[in-house]
């Protein structure tokens, strides 16, 4: 079995949250958490508006409504976060230092 067969078996049956921490029950039993600042929509979200998380995607997704904001649970159990510039904004593809001029 290659990574992708492996990463796309990633599951969760359960999800919630306790403070600012995102947890999830895996389908394989294991149980893992994620800090919501590792999300800049979730970082900024209010505490009742970050409990409101659903499974989606057969629990391959984590969906918040009112927030407007997916993660694939593959991505969070992986470490896969998305890649802040300075300052604290999400970059939201990936630069090449060449492509700006700038030297390795």
């Amino acid at each position: 079995m290659n990574s992708t067969e492996t990463s796309a078996a990633i599951a969760a049956v359960r999800c919630w949250v306790e403070g600012r921490r995102v947890w999830l029950e895996l389908a394989d039993q294991r149980l893992m958490s994620f800090p919501a600042v590792k999300y800049p929509l979730l970082a900024e979200a209010p505490q009742e508006l970050l409990e409101k998380v659903q499974l989606r995607v057969q629990g391959r997704a984590l969906r918040w409504e009112e927030l407007d904001e997916d993660i694939w649970v593959d991505d969070a159990v992986q470490g896969r976060f998305p890649k802040l510039r300075a300052g604290g904004t999400p970059a939201m593809v990936a630069e090449s230092p060449a492509r700006y001029g700038r030297k390795h």
